[in-house]
This record gives structure tokens, C-alpha cells and sequence, in this order.
């Protein structure tokens, strides 16, 4: 089932619980540096904080396309967490999705991933987190309407959609591609986020890493497609954007931002090299036709994005690399749905950081300047210039997304265009 990161722009988690050095003198020490290790690399951290609350005590909220779901307290308190689990326990949680009490957890924990994790890597992380600070905190209720409040709809959703294969490395691939796959499908769960899911939430396998709508997002494409995916970006390239959420081509904003601050910057320069081997091996996504955007509407975002954007994206496109994103041959840019794209005109963004890059570098919103319109137009115009190809954007598809950000349309300049 698709998950939505829900903190509030800006909300960033306590990371030191994942940074902090685990002395020699500590018992079990290697296997808890493990598990701190391998809790990073399933940013655990990410969902299971909450804006202002303790590290991993959970309490998040996660939009689904069935309600709202609120992430577990992972600590280890007896009454709250995860204190009186047994290592079989979150062994099952993690891959059959069945909580200490045999209750069915929602795939919003995304079991179906982590069940490809080995046992020694399990106990691993099941150690650490019981060495984590214990905070008594209890979640509220999840908000889902019937059926899905009955856990009972799990079961037959996993005889559906959950595999439970054991991972198998691929004789006919390198150790460093074996070692990615194992990576990227299980603790990254990358197509948790980068599958379209049908209508029951459950996974479009044949359309494995094609990009997905992530509510007021989209995970992009990261196959090989040379416009929407990765197919422009060199191993390396892929490497340093899971390292420091930015390269030559883009920089992460959005729920990825936080995924590059609490897991991707944290791994070895091994694991993020292998990550990058095994996504630059996926077959290209098919490209989607797009037809020659409206003359006028091109001008009018022509004139827009010189007033608004030119100053940091400079008149051609090209950007600032490494600061500010170069627009051209975008591959967010031109991704078939441009949520993303008004997204971050509406709302701004910021990029994720990390111990190389520790500016948050933010754009700043301009839903208070530039109406539905003038939105729609640039957004048209920028998805359509410098080597850009992709569907035009609408003035609907702007304001429903406006709405559904709930950000205020009062304050548009009387100059702006269109008003709402």
C-alpha cells in the first residue's frame, strides 16, 4: 500500500540516535554497530519520528490511499514498544507483517520489502533497537474506514501480494549488482515509493521502478529511460546523489530529502556504489507521447520564469549545479505526471543534507505570487524547454493541488493572472 511521508516542510528528526559511536567496551558491540547501520539503510528513522518527538517512538502519520496510518513506537519501553518483543517476534513483523500479539500489521510497514532480510541482519537490528533510549508513547488510533479498519482484509492481502521468497543473489550478476538488489529490494524498499501500485495498493511488478504518484508527490522513474529516468546519469552521478542529494543533474527534494539525510548519506561508499550498479541496470520505462505544447501558453511561462526562476535557474536552464538544479533535460521535470514539478512551485522545497553538503538549500514557495494559471503556464513552459518534453499542465490540475496543500489563495498579487 502506498506511503506518504507526512512531516511538516522543514520538520526534520533527531539523527544523532543513528550517528552516534558505539564503544568497543559495549557489549555486543559489532552487531549493534550492525544494526545502527542497517537501521539507516531502511530509514527507519524517517518514518517512525514524528515532528517534535523522540527519536523512533513513532507516531507519524502516513497518508495512504485508505486512510490514515500512524507509524509504531520503536523504542524499547515494555508498555508502548518494542520492550518485551523477542528477536522470533520482530523476526515475523518483519517478514510476515504479524505483530508480537499475531495482529496483522498494514503493508504501510513495509514488510514485503524487509522480508528479504537475512535473520543475522534482523537480530541486528531488533539488538540496536533494544538499546535504544526507551520513551513511553502510544501512537494515536489509525484513521481508516471499513473495511480497512478490520485487519482481517490484511490477510487476504497478502495471499495476493506479499512474496515470501527468500532473497537469492544472481549467479549471473556481479557480487556489487547481488549486493544492490539485496539493498534496493529489501531494506531500501525503494519500490515501495517508485512502483505504481494497482487498486488495492498492491505493487505493478511488470512496472517495477516506472515512477509513481506519492499523494502530493511523485516518485520519479529509475530505470534507464534517457528522459524521465536514469538512463542521462552515470553510476557515480547516482552514487552522489544518494550520498549528498545532489549532482550535476538534480537535487532531492521532498520525501527523498530526508531519505538522503537519514539513510542514503549514511551508508559506505561501497553499499551507495552498488545501490547505483543495480538501478543503472533496469530496463528502460517506455516514454509516454506528449503533443507540442499551446504557443501562448509557452510565452506566458516564458515571461513567468524570467521573473521568477531566471535568477537562480539562469535564462537557459542551466541552473547552478550541486546548488541550484539545472532545469534542462530534467528528469523530474519531465516525469508524465507534474505533481512534483507543481509541488514545488506551490509549496517550495528543500534539498536533504548531509555531513558533506550541510545546507539545506530551500526554493521558496510561490503560491502567494503566482496564480493557477501563471503556475500551470510555467510549469508547461519549463517542461518544454532546453532539450524538455512532456504534457502540458493545467490551470485545474494546479488549483486542485493548491487545495489540497491548503495554501492560502488570498494573498495573490492583484498583477498575477488569473484568480482564484
Amino acid at each position: 500500500m502506498l506511503t506518504i511521508l507526512a512531516h511538516p516542510a522543514g520538520a526534520l528528526a533527531p539523527a544523532g540516535i543513528l550517528s552516534g559511536t558505539i564503544s568497543d567496551a559495549t557489549p555486543n558491540a559489532e552487531q549493534l554497530r550492525r544494526g545502527q547501520y542497517l537501521v539507516a539503510a531502511g530509514d527507519c528513522l524517517s518514518c517512525h519520528t514524528r515532528a517534535g518527538g523522540e527519536a523512533l517512538a513513532g507516531g507519524l502519520a502516513l497518508s495512504t490511499p485508505f486512510g490514515l496510518i500512524y507509524t509504531a513506537n520503536l523504542t524499547p519501553d515494555k508498555q508502548t514498544g518494542i520492550g518485551s518483543w523477542t528477536e522470533q517476534q520482530f523476526y515475523r513483523a518483519m517478514h510476515e507483517g504479524v505483530d508480537d500479539q499475531g495482529i496483522n500489521l498494514y503493508p504501510a510497514f513495509p514488510y514485503p520489502w524487509f522480508q528479504l532480510t537475512s535473520r543475522a541482519d534482523d537480530d541486528a537490528i531488533f539488538a540496536f533497537l533494544k538499546s535504544t533510549p526507551p520513551v513511553a508513547y502510544t501512537p494515536p488510533a489509525d484513521a481508516l474506514p471499513f473495511p480497512m479498519n478490520f485487519r482481517i482484509v490484511v490477510k487476504v492481502w497478502n495471499l495476493l501480494f506479499l512474496d515470501t521468497a527468500a532473497f537469492r543473489a544472481d549467479s549471473s550478476q556481479s557480487a556489487e549488482w547481488n549486493r544492490g538488489a539485496y539493498l534496493v529490494n529489501g531494506l531500501g524498499h525503494c519500490g515501495d515509493c517508485h512502483t505504481p501500485k494497482n487498486f488495492l495498493g498492491g505493487d505493478k511488478s511488470h512496472q517495477a521502478f516506472h515512477g509513481a504518484r506519492l499523494g502530493d508527490w511523485v516518485a520519479p522513474d529509475l530505470t534507464s529511460n534517457e528522459r524521465t529516468g536514469l538512463g542521462s546519469w552515470s553510476v557515480n552521478e547516482v552514487a552522489e546523489y544518494l550520498q549528498n542529494g545532489r549532482n550535476v543533474h538534480a537535487g532531492a527534494g521532498g520525501p527523498m530529502a530526508e531519505v538522503i539525510t537519514y539513510s542514503t548519506s549514511l551508508l559506505t561508499d561501497a553499499d551507495r556504489h552498488a545501490i547505483a550498479v543495480y538501478l543503472k541496470s533496469q530496463v528502460a520505462a517506455p516514454s509516454t507521447a506528449s503533443g507540442a505544447p499551446d504557443i501562448g501558453t509557452m510565452r506566458r511561462g516564458a515571461a513567468i520564469y524570467v521573473d521568477a526562476c531566471s535568477s537562480c535557474h539562469l535564462d537557459d536552464g542551466v541552473g547552478q549545479p550541486r546548488v541550484f538544479p539545472p532545469l534542462g533535460r530534467n528528469a523530474m521535470v519531465q516525469q508524465g505526471d507534474a505533481t512534483a514539478v507543481e509541488h514545488v512551485i506551490l509549496a517550495g522545497s528543500r534539498i536533504g543534507t548531509s555531513a558533506l553538503r550541510t545546507t539545506p538549500l530551500t526554493m521558496p514557495s510561490f503560491a502567494w505570487k503566482l496564480s493557477d494559471a501563471d503556475i500551470a503556464a510555467v510549469s508547461t513552459y519549463i517542461r518544454n524547454s532546453w532539450g524538455n518534453q512532456a504534457a502540458a499542465v493545467t490551470a485545474a490540475e494546479v488549483h486542485d493541488l493548491r487545495k489540497a496543500l491548503h495554501l492560502d489563495a488570498d494573498r495573490l498579487t492583484a498583477n498575477s493572472g488569473d484568480r482564484l
